[in-house]
């Protein structure tokens, strides 16, 4: 009977933020390989930096295994996001919009206090 060794398994190594090349070797210095979604050949991808990995570094999976990543975008692919203001603008006011105002009239039960407003402030110096 002949037996069969069984592939051992190995740690993922952390990628995230190397160059693809460097990736590439790490990852098959353990005995696994890599695949990109975004990019179809990854062996073509050279000093694009990884961002994402599954699974994460350290866990342990089967020699052969494949690890995926995700690379940063390009000069000219986008990935900046929107940078133009956003339209309609939000409403102004915030959360003094959500404070009910006061009704009635100075003075009485649950209108404003009397006194000055609430813009009044008081300054001294030494």
């Amino acid at each position: 009977m002949r037996l069969v060794p069984e592939k051992s398994d190995v740690h993922v190594p952390r990628l995230v933020g190397l160059m693809a090349v460097d990736a590439r070797e790490t990852a098959r210095a353990r005995g696994l390989s890599l695949y990109a979604s975004d990019r179809p050949d990854v062996r073509l991808a050279v000093v694009d930096h990884v961002v994402r990995q599954f699974p994460q570094p350290g866990a342990r999976v089967p020699r052969e295994s494949t690890v995926y990543v995700w690379f940063d975008f390009g000069e000219g692919e986008g990935g900046g996001g929107i940078r133009e203001p956003r339209v309609p603008r939000p409403p102004l006011g915030g959360l003094r919009r959500e404070l009910a105002e006061p009704d009635g009239e100075p003075g009485e039960p649950g209108g404003t206090p009397p006194g000055p407003g609430p813009y009044c402030a008081a300054l001294s110096s030494p």
